[in-house]
């Protein structure tokens, strides 16, 4: 670690502690390591998020790489190189309609400079990154955050939509419900400037919890509005849970 890295660290550390939760996770989790991947385009980093919506990491690997063969020996395509690619043969290596349009668009607003080239990226900031790159179709919020957050390494990003990152929180903070956005971005305000590392350490809380290393959470849990499951939801938990106990209770009377 350079001793600029090591500053920085401790400046992590030293705002974040000021939260005695975030204090144990940090305790429990080790070091902030999130690891950046800023050598690629933003053309490239949002065509592959485009590509893993709404399917698991190996099936949406496979057809990027079916994806990217059509362009060999390129590693990745431009924008035009896209653009110029008939959708039949989009199509064959495995995306729907609805993607080969979001990409169709991501590279038609590529090759205008709405999303830029990194060089111009590095010169915005995180709000106005978020304005630009959700004009395509098929690009949201967090989608951009995490480009800030992985791709950037923007140090004050929390993405609150986030179903890992609330998660985290509940577990973390002893809350029954997941809070709502609001709510936690309401109180991740005493995590600035380093929210993106608070959010890597409600992910790795999820982690910790699984391997039951978690650190009990603190009481009383903070005031956090939180967001309750549907009635339908609870009722469904509820009617599985009297199955359950229905069973449970046979098999003892069978003993």
């Amino acid at each position: 670690m350079s001793e600029v890295t090591a500053q920085v660290s401790r400046r992590i550390r030293a705002v974040l502690k000021r939260d005695p939760v975030m204090a144990r996770l940090i305790a429990a989790a080790g070091p902030f390591a999130l690891q950046t991947q800023a050598q690629r385009a933003p053309f490239e980093s949002l065509a592959r998020a485009i590509a893993h919506q709404q399917l698991n990491g190996t099936a949406a690997q496979r057809i990027l790489e079916r994806f990217c063969a059509l362009y060999a020996p390129a590693l990745f395509p431009h924008p035009q190189a896209l653009l110029d690619t008939p959708e039949p043969s989009l199509r064959a290596v495995g995306f729907s309609f609805a993607k080969i349009r979001a990409l169709r668009d991501l590279a038609e607003k590529s090759a205008l400079g709405i999303v830029p080239e990194s060089p111009q990226l590095l010169l915005l900031d995180d709000d106005a990154i978020v304005e630009r790159l959700t004009q395509v179709r098929g690009i949201g919020r967090w989608t951009v955050e995490m480009l800030l957050m992985f791709q950037l390494g923007r140090p004050d990003v929390l993405p609150v939509d986030d179903f890992g990152v609330r998660n985290g929180f509940r577990l973390a903070y002893g809350l029954r419900h997941l809070p709502t956005p609001r709510g936690l971005l309401a109180f991740g305000e005493r995590w600035r400037p380093y929210r993106s590392a608070a959010a890597w350490y409600l992910w790795r809380a999820v982690e910790l919890a699984r391997e039951q290393k978690l650190p009990t959470p603190l009481k009383p849990a903070p005031r956090v509005p939180q967001q309750k499951p549907p009635a339908r939801e609870v009722a469904q938990l509820r009617r599985t849970l009297k199955r359950v106990r229905k069973k449970v209770a046979r098999q003892r009377a069978r003993k």
